[in-house]
């Protein structure tokens, strides 16, 4: 339901200065037009010295820094008004979840379910996979005896943190009616483009089953060992009628649509053949995680001024082409009428390709100043993104 911001954040106050009720709180995402200082902030209370206390950490994106602080209203509330763009506060009783729209409008969801604190001082972080899983096992995550193995602790990790990403973004989407509330007889279409060993698939498929979400999940991958190996596994897990594998490019996969479209490190042009299927396949939510980008910067032959100081060094022209390569897909993906963000969605440590794109569908028109605005940036720079040429029909007129 919509309320003033005022009201919502004033109510969120009341409910983490409440600390015999509070589980935790989450901030992220970045409001239109405001920086945060950090990515993230993580507070819940903790038990110390006789008090509880609110330990509040925060993440720059390269690491987290925790500090315990005394219950005070002016801190909470300055921390809520900081430029974040998502708020959740869980209490014992429920939820509350506030997401700030780009018209500074606060859209408040309330949940009721029975949540359990914990004030130990030094939390195990909760997982939403359990290592015993089979299908972890079956992946080559986990070991027969249900433990990690220890070369597989970061693609774990970076499994575990796209979920925690995808499961509240799609049912914001849902509460929102960007995308449809899903049945059996009518599942969510989940298509994981350039899927490997679909690691990211199958968890997908199997936490969103586990939580009650009707879904048929596709994988697509060019390799036939990669459809045959991970359509074995399907059947070994007995899960074949929910998903299923196919050995096919994804410009020329035969899979028509999806209601949710991921992409995880698919190399260079693969992540802009990934997002112009999405885009033709109507995908109302993309999750797409770029890899590689030589395509802009072999385009990258001119530097204009003054930009030639920074690209005259091999290693900043080749993470600016980066930058400018994810930037236009970010525009093309406005221009075509999604919400986008760039996030990181993993820590640096755990993979160096950690950012992400994701795109909600919502209908706007294209505005003409993002139009304006790509056409000047590649203008400027003398290049042309693949992505144009998968999606001619955006730039007619």
């Amino acid at each position: 339901m919509k309320i003033s911001l005022e009201s919502a954040l004033a109510d969120a106050c009341k409910q983490i200065l409440d600390v015999d009720t509070l589980v935790r709180v989450v901030l992220s995402g970045r409001r239109r037009n405001m920086v945060t200082e950090f990515e993230r902030i993580d507070i819940r209370p903790v038990h110390i010295k006789g008090e509880i206390l609110l330990q509040i950490g925060h993440s720059d994106g390269r690491a987290t820094t925790v500090k315990n602080l005394a219950p005070q209203s002016d801190v909470i509330q300055k921390l809520l008004e900081s430029g974040f763009a998502n708020i959740l506060v869980e209490q014992v009783s429920g939820s509350m979840s506030i997401r700030i729209t780009k018209n500074a409008d606060a859209q408040v969801h309330y949940e009721k379910k029975t949540l359990e604190q914990n004030l130990t001082h030094d939390k195990k972080k909760s997982r939403l996979l359990d290592p015993s899983d089979p299908f972890l096992q079956e992946v080559g995550i986990a070991d027969h005896k249900g433990v990690i193995k220890p070369s597989k602790q970061d693609k774990y990790l970076q499994v575990e943190e796209f979920l925690r990403l995808l499961v509240p973004t799609l049912k914001a989407a849902m509460e929102a009616g960007q995308i449809r509330t899903p049945t059996e007889l009518d599942p969510l279409l989940i298509v994981d483009l350039g899927c490997g060993h679909a690691y990211l698939t199958f968890a997908a498929h199997q936490y969103l089953k586990a939580i009650g979400i009707p879904i048929k999940v596709t994988g697509i991958d060019v390799r036939t060992a990669s459809r045959d190996r991970n359509n074995e596994i399907a059947q070994r897990l007995g899960i074949t009628a929910t998903i299923d594998f196919r050995a096919e490019e994804i410009a020329a996969t035969t899979t028509q649509q999806a209601d949710v479209a991921i992409a995880l490190h698919a190399c260079d042009t693969a992540t802009d053949d990934a997002i112009a299927w999405a885009v033709n396949g109507g995908a109302k939510l993309l999750l797409i995680a770029p890899c590689c980008h030589h395509d802009i910067q072999s385009q990258m032959i001119e530097s204009p001024e003054p930009w030639g100081a920074l690209t005259k060094y091999g290693l900043m022209k080749e993470r600016l082409g980066d930058l400018l390569t994810d930037s236009l897909r970010a525009q093309i993906l406005r221009i075509a009428g999604y919400r986008v963000e760039i996030i990181e969605f993993i820590a640096g440590e755990h993979t160096p390709r950690n950012l992400m794109i994701r795109a909600v569908k919502t209908e706007a028109s294209a505005d003409s100043l993002d139009i304006a605005r790509y056409r000047e940036l590649c203008s400027q720079w003398k290049i042309k993104p693949v992505l144009e040429d998968k999606l001619p029909t955006l730039f007619i007129g």
